[in-house]
């Protein structure tokens, strides 16, 4: 009877070793299963043959019709749980589907698949497009770093229709859901029948059929999706391309944490690829790791739908010379104006502040009271069309108070407004115009995705957003932004506060002169508190150099990525003093390691409580990733221990 070692995809099971299990007949590596652990029955992938062990073993269930895992992804994942230092279970949690039957086999769409042909009705390419597509040729890491409006979308649908005539798949990833509904139309368009969208708002049955198709799928296809789609079971991926590659999403904030710029490149390099980091405002870490490995770096500057198109004029304002509002509002007078102006030419304004809910703080200005949230000790949101006030943090929630719960005065009032706020301003002062929100409050019918198209043909005036709205839309009605608040970011207590605002800045402006109206300049009108700031006046006058140079030198200066490695470990407990011992035992015993690194703190944690315990962190740094796995190996077993490698920030 053969015997075969199999990696389960379960959360129960920590150890590194794969598990042996009988089978009834000779298996192929690859192949998918269903294996008794415990009291489960959970899926599997069999790495190889093993010998007959010494204990008794269970037979597995093999499922049937379906053909093994491709093994380039099988080595990615091996090389996530080596890299991250995490429980290779874990990871094949997020390769594999939460289930998988084989009668969903007869329910797969086989969908008509159309052969590769250009549109022949497509504009002409820039001679910016055209240099990129002739720079990306063998396999390889390419930073395209495009200007918004320049026409990256078009290039990767050019790399993407010659990879499919090459009879290899591609993946294309976003960092947010909402964007894929832009992008899969576009490529459905010119490519019926070969684009699968992957990503977790779809239903369980919608992810398990899409994946199914791709793993049994004799033909070349195009995924896209956030960053899960990374781990889509394609035999042959020619091309990977990651789009807006600068954003945070791209890194996963939980177990397992690893960074999807960094799998796709060990993911390209085993199926010898062409990997596109795509953006107009790079991560600096990456882009200095080009420069140094002297990978191809594609600049675009040229608008793709008009080099006629005027320049955007960017107008700030300063919050602190209230003669600029009327009667406490949160809108400048110019920025009143320019929505008028653009609701009479009928075009659009977009809104942007980085803030969710009505109202960021809510206290007492009798005695200083603040709401706090009862578990985690931050303040709590208060939400004016439920009347509630939410902690963002663990999902606390409870009713508005009428009086101070301390003095007892009715006293409340309410500071720092969030987009709820801000549409119901807009809306007062504009009532006829229809305004619409966009943040991660929404309800799944007002999500952007839902409503793209609506949003896109000019249904919505004034669109009022945060993130959501910032990242990679393209909508030819919109000439007007509002920038509400521009320092949301700048000043929070973490090494890349100033390159986040940067990005943030620029990528909204970037909403805006894209080269669709010509009649007029664009307007951007930006608020903030710091006008003269250096970061914020690099991204008003998109010098990426004077940014990059600047933001370097100080990485440089205070030991930060990519001048060092980046390790940071957190311990929770239930009490100050408990978590503070933990952590100060803990750094002592680093200390007697001798190992080659430094250490900050420990120290609690930027959000000190959370769900009613206390976080205390290390930060470790240190010039070979090696040394800080060895740290890694030494953190305590016991729970409320958690690390992440390679960290995009230590709040």
């Amino acid at each position: 009877m053969p015997y075969v070692k199999v990696r389960v995809s379960s959360h129960k099971y920590k150890s590194a070793e794969p598990l042996t299990y009988q089978a009834d007949s000779t298996v192929k590596a690859g192949s998918l299963v269903r294996v008794p652990l415990k009291n489960d029955l959970v899926l599997g992938v069999v790495t190889g043959p093993d010998s007959k062990p010494a204990f008794a073993t269970k037979p597995l269930q093999p499922l049937t019709g379906l053909p093994p895992l491709p093994k380039p992804l099988l080595q990615t994942a091996e090389w996530i749980a080596q890299y991250y230092a995490t429980p290779l279970s874990a990871v094949m949690q997020s390769i594999l589907p939460s289930s998988i039957s084989e009668r969903r086999l007869g329910e797969i769409e086989h969908v008509a698949v159309s052969a590769v042909a250009t549109r022949a009705n497509r504009p002409a390419l820039t001679a910016d497009q055209t240099k990129a597509l002739e720079t990306i040729i063998k396999p390889d890491t390419y930073l395209l770093h495009g200007d918004t409006g320049t026409g990256k979308t078009r290039v990767y649908l050019e790399l993407v229709e010659r990879t499919l005539q090459e009879g290899r798949s591609a993946i294309i990833l976003t960092p947010e859901i909402g964007l894929t509904s832009q992008l899969s139309q576009n490529l459905q368009m010119d490519l019926p029948g070969r684009v699968v969208v992957l990503h977790s708002q779809l239903t369980a049955k919608e992810r398990e059929l899409a994946w199914l198709r791709l793993l049994s799928s004799q033909q070349p296809q195009v995924v896209v999706g956030p960053r899960s789609a990374l781990f889509s079971p394609l035999a042959n991926i020619g091309l990977i391309i990651i789009d807006e590659a600068h954003d945070g999403s791209y890194k996963q904030d939980q177990a397992p944490r690893y960074s999807a710029l960094r799998v796709a490149a060990k993911l390209a390099s085993l199926h010898q690829s062409i990997l596109v980091l795509g953006s107009a405002t790079p991560n600096v870490e990456d882009y200095y790791v080009a420069e140094q490995r002297r990978k191809p770096i594609i600049r675009m500057t040229q608008l793709a739908a008009s080099d006629a198109a005027p320049a955007p004029i960017v107008t700030t304002v300063d919050l602190k010379d209230r003669s600029q509002f009327k009667g406490g509002g949160n809108l400048s007078k110019p920025l009143i104006a320019a929505i008028q102006a653009a609701l009479d030419r009928g075009e659009q304004s977009l809104l942007y502040l980085n803030r969710r809910g009505t109202a960021r703080l809510v206290v007492c200005e009798n005695c200083g009271w603040q709401a706090l949230c009862p578990h985690c000790d931050i303040p709590l949101v208060y939400h004016g069309d439920t009347h509630r006030l939410r902690c963002h943090t663990c999902g606390h929630h409870e009713p508005i108070k009428i009086a101070c719960p301390d003095c007892q005065q009715p006293a409340i009032i309410f500071k720092q407004v969030g987009t709820k706020a801000i549409a119901e301003e807009v809306q007062r002062a504009f009532p006829d115009a229809k305004v619409a929100r966009f943040d991660t409050d929404n309800a799944k019918s007002e999500r952007l995705e839902a409503n793209y198209d609506a949003v896109r043909c000019g249904d919505v005036d004034i669109l009022v957003g945060t993130q959501t709205l910032s990242k990679g839309l393209d909508l030819p009605l919109l000439t007007t932004l509002g920038i509400v608040l521009a320092d949301t970011s700048l000043n929070l207590p973490d090494f890349s506060a100033g390159e986040r605002t940067y990005q943030e800045i620029s990528q909204v402006l970037g909403r805006i002169g894209r080269g669709h109206r010509l009649e007029h300049p664009p307007l951007a009108i930006v608020q903030t508190y710091q006008p003269d700031n250096t970061i914020l006046q690099s991204a008003l006058q998109r010098d990426w150099q004077r940014f990059y140079q600047a933001e370097l030198d100080s990485r440089r200066h205070f030991h930060f990525a990519p001048f060092r490695y980046l390790l940071q470990i957190s311990c929770r407990r239930a009490s100050p003093k408990a978590v503070e011992k933990a952590a100060v035992d803990f750094a002592n015993q680093l200390a007697k390691l001798n190992l080659e690194i430094t250490v900050d703190g420990p120290a609690p944690s930027f959000h000190e409580k959370v769900a009613g315990k206390y976080d205390w962190q290390l930060t470790l740094k240190a010039t070979q990733r090696s040394e800080l796995l060895k740290a890694v190996a030494a953190i305590p077993k016991t729970t409320g221990w958690s690390f992440d490698l390679d960290p995009i920030n230590l709040l």
